[in-house]
C-alpha cells in the first residue's frame, strides 16, 4: 500500500460510478437524471465529478450559484447546467456561459426578463421554481396567473422546466407532509401548463425522493449526497458506496504521564498512563472543535482512536493507548470503514456538513 504522506482527501470515481448506477435503477428508463455538483461536488473535487457524470450520461448539473456553472464551463462540461440560486448581479455571467437559471420570485423574474432584453435573447430555457412546503425559495401557487401575465406575449425566455424541493422526503414520519408537497407540486404544474400552452418538464425529487417517493419522478429527478455515497438511512447506505476518503498520518506520539495535560486549556487530562498521536487536520480543515472531547474518533489500525482535548487550527490529537503504530502510520477520518455519517453523527450534525467543510488546502487525490 502506498503511504500518503500527509493529509489527502481521496475521491474514488469507481464509487461515483456504482452510486449512480444504483440510483438509475431506481428510475424508468426515461426519466432524466440531474447530478448536483454544488459546493465544490460536496467537497470533493467538482470538474472531476463533472466529467465523470458526463461520461457515465447525466443529462443535467446542478449547482448552486453562478461561479459554480462557470467553473464547470470553464473546465469544458458541455451539459446543461441548472443555478438553484441565481442573483441578479450574475446575470450576464450567467448567459454569458449558457446556465440556466432557476427564477423564484416575481423579483427575480423580472430582473431576468429585463436582462435577457437587454442582450437580444429568444427562448432562453429558464426553470420556475414553486415553494411547496420548504419555505426557502419559490414562487407560491397563487403566483401562477402573475408569472403567465409577465411572460405573455414576450419571446426573451422559455420555460424549459418547473421545479420544487421537498422538505422531509426522508423520513417516514412526514410522508402525509411529502404527500402533500407532490399534490400541490402537481396541481401548479398542470395550472401553468394550461397558462403556458406547452408542457415543461418537472423535477421535485431528491436523492431520499428517489428512494422513497418513486411514483413522483416526473420527467427528471435530483441527486446530490446519494452521489458521494449516502442515502440518508441505513437501509440504503448499505447499497452505496461512499465516493470520498478523509486520511491522515501520525505526526507524532506522546506518552503521556497521569496527571499530564492535552492541548489547548489543558482541556484533556490523563487518569492513567496513555499515548497520543497528533494528527495534521484541525478546524480549519472542517474538523469543527465539536468533535474534541472525545466525541469523534479516527481508526488507526483499523481501531477507534478517540479525539482528545480541544480540536486545533490545525490539529487533533487522539488516544491511541493499546494501538500498535508508528509515527507515519495512516488514519482513516471518514471513509469506507468509517462513514462520514457515523463521524458527523458523533459531532450531533450530518453527513453533508462534515463532506462540505473538507478545506480546499487538503489535497485530493483521484482514484
Amino acid at each position: 500500500m502506498d503511504r500518503i504522506g500527509e493529509t489527502v482527501l481521496e475521491i474514488h470515481l469507481d464509487a461515483l460510478a456504482h452510486n449512480y448506477n444504483y440510483l438509475k435503477s431506481k428510475l424508468l428508463p426515461e426519466t432524466k437524471f440531474m447530478a448536483v455538483v454544488k459546493a465544490f461536488a460536496y467537497g470533493s473535487d467538482m470538474v472531476t465529478i463533472a466529467k465523470k457524470m458526463e461520461n457515465l450520461g447525466a443529462d443535467y448539473f446542478a449547482v448552486a450559484y453562478v461561479k459554480e456553472g462557470v467553473l464547470l464551463r470553464e473546465a469544458g462540461i458541455t451539459t446543461p447546467i441548472l443555478v438553484l440560486h441565481p442573483l441578479p448581479v450574475n446575470f450576464e455571467q450567467l448567459i454569458a456561459h449558457q446556465l440556466e437559471p432557476s427564477l423564484y420570485s416575481p423579483k427575480i423574474l423580472t430582473e431576468f426578463l429585463k436582462t435577457a432584453q437587454e442582450n437580444n435573447l429568444e427562448d432562453y430555457p429558464v426553470h420556475i421554481k414553486f415553494n411547496t412546503g420548504l419555505n426557502r425559495l419559490g414562487f407560491w401557487e397563487n403566483d401562477v396567473d402573475h408569472i403567465s401575465k409577465q411572460l405573455q406575449n414576450r419571446n426573451e425566455i422559455k420555460v424549459t422546466a418547473i421545479l420544487s424541493h421537498l422538505a422531509a422526503s426522508e423520513d417516514p414520519n412526514e410522508k402525509k407532509f411529502s404527500d402533500t408537497q407532490i399534490e400541490t407540486f402537481k396541481k401548479i404544474s398542470a395550472a401553468l401548463d394550461e397558462k403556458l400552452g406547452y408542457r415543461p418538464f418537472r423535477h421535485v425529487l431528491n436523492t431520499s425522493g428517489i428512494i422513497n417517493y418513486p411514483d413522483a419522478q416526473f420527467e427528471m429527478v435530483r441527486s446530490g449526497i446519494g452521489l458521494y455515497g449516502y442515502g440518508n438511512s441505513a437501509d440504503e447506505d448499505v447499497h452505496l458506496r461512499p465516493v470520498a476518503q478523509l486520511k491522515t498520518i501520525i505526526s507524532q506520539l506522546h506518552k503521556i504521564e497521569p496527571g499530564e495535560t492535552v492541548g489547548y486549556n489543558r482541556a484533556f487530562s490523563a487518569n492513567t498512563p496513555r499515548i497520543s498521536a497528533t494528527l495534521p487536520l484541525g478546524h480549519a480543515d472542517g474538523i469543527g472543535r465539536q468533535y474534541g472531547h472525545g466525541k469523534g474518533h479516527v481508526l488507526v489500525k483499523g481501531q477507534k482512536a478517540p479525539i482528545i482535548g480541544n480540536v486545533c487550527m490545525d490539529m487533533i490529537m487522539v488516544d491511541v493507548t493499546g494501538i500498535d503504530c508508528a509515527e507515519g502510520d495512516e488514519a482513516l477520518v471518514f471513509g469506507a470503514e468509517h462513514s462520514a455519517d457515523t463521524f458527523a453523527s458523533s459531532g450531533q450534525t450530518i453527513s453533508y456538513e462534515i463532506l462540505t467543510a473538507i478545506s480546499q488546502r487538503i489535497r485530493r487525490i483521484i482514484k
